[in-house]
């Protein structure tokens, strides 16, 4: 049975299914496509031709809804693009409709700030709508980033593929939609023991090891609302503005502790990149490869880099689209992670 209602709901199933069938996630922008749904039902009921003037006007209440239309702007371009290569006469959005989004720049926290923000993790209060998040978060942000996980990858983990025998986590549902395995750490795993021993109290029935109050996966804006939270924290008595963080930023960070690593023990890191793409779970060396462009200044001076050998080798290591995709947010509505 479809979960759309409208005239459309044959075309968004049928558009959908096309999707998932190409390696995409169902629910990308799927909140998207109901909301577009539910308004042609409500001020289209009988249309069901995708025409500009239906598109404008949804994007129009769109905007009252969201500061930002760019993830309902990609959604409505899909459709139109998915019914125009079905041969039916549809509406697509331009590109330029909305502005292209900058990459975010990414923020590699120092030692100091990483322990006080993890400190201040340890001391988040309970939320009122998620009573178990300050429980789950010192371990599913220490787990990020001693795996060097994409946001989604830690907040989506199925208990049944957390290992705490072994220390080995199975990652699912990726970026790129292939399996992976990381190992956790000795440390990291004695804390995940721990933790795990309090879920099975408060976490029921759910599937997640870590599990939201509705026994599904937290959502993200919980996460970063949690992280921000910690980070102002972790800040307070120092900076009166300090840089604004993500989630992510613990993975860049991962990335940039392994290669100083390597360079401290004179591994060479153009032998020792294939490992870290393999862990991290890149497409391409060159989303690997753009790491080490944000390396200190005086670690790039470093004999480990042969600085033309790797321009030859990854020429669009800094400026590739895979690697620019790879500093965006993962975990924004609508972004496939």
């Amino acid at each position: 049975m479809s979960e759309f209602i409208s005239r459309f709901a044959a075309a968004l199933d049928a558009m959908l299914d096309f999707r998932v069938a190409c390696g995409f996630k169902r629910n990308t922008n799927l909140g998207r496509f109901k909301n577009f749904d539910k308004y042609c039902a409500e001020n289209f009921p009988g249309e069901t031709k995708l025409r500009g003037e239906i598109v404008l006007s949804w994007l129009d209440a769109e905007t009252v809804v969201h500061r930002s239309i760019t993830n309902s702007a990609t959604a409505i371009r899909q459709l139109g693009k998915y019914l125009r290569a079905a041969d039916a006469d549809a509406y697509v959005l331009p590109d330029k409709y909305t502005p292209s989004v900058t990459a975010a720049a990414p923020y590699i926290f120092t030692d100091s700030e990483l322990t006080a923000l993890f400190a201040a993790i340890d001391i988040l209060p309970p939320d009122n709508t998620e009573p178990f998040l300050h429980e789950a978060a010192p371990t599913l942000f220490r787990l990020t980033y001693t795996c060097g996980l994409r946001p989604n990858e830690g907040r989506e983990l199925l208990t049944e593929n957390a290992d705490l025998n072994t220390g080995e986590i199975l990652i699912t549902n990726t970026k790129q939609h292939k399996d992976r395995f990381v190992v956790m750490s000795s440390d990291m795993l004695a804390l995940a023991r721990e933790y795990d021993l309090r879920r099975r109290i408060f976490g029921g029935n759910s599937l997640y090891f870590f599990p939201a109050s509705d026994g599904g996966a937290f959502k993200s804006v919980k996460l970063m609302s949690a992280f921000n939270k910690a980070w102002a924290t972790a800040n307070a008595a120092g900076n009166v503005n300090p840089r604004r963080v993500r989630v992510y930023d613990l993975r860049h960070r991962f990335a940039s502790a392994c290669l100083n690593r390597w360079l401290d023990q004179g591994e060479n890191l153009m032998v020792m990149l294939p490992y870290l793409r393999a862990f991290m779970g890149h497409s391409s060396m060159n989303e690997t490869a753009y790491y080490i462009h944000i390396l200190p200044e005086n670690l790039l001076k470093s004999s480990a880099i042969n600085w033309e050998a790797f321009d030859a080798m990854f020429p669009d290591a800094w400026s590739s689209s895979s690697a620019q995709a790879e500093r965006q947010d993962p975990d924004a509505e609508g972004v496939d992670v």
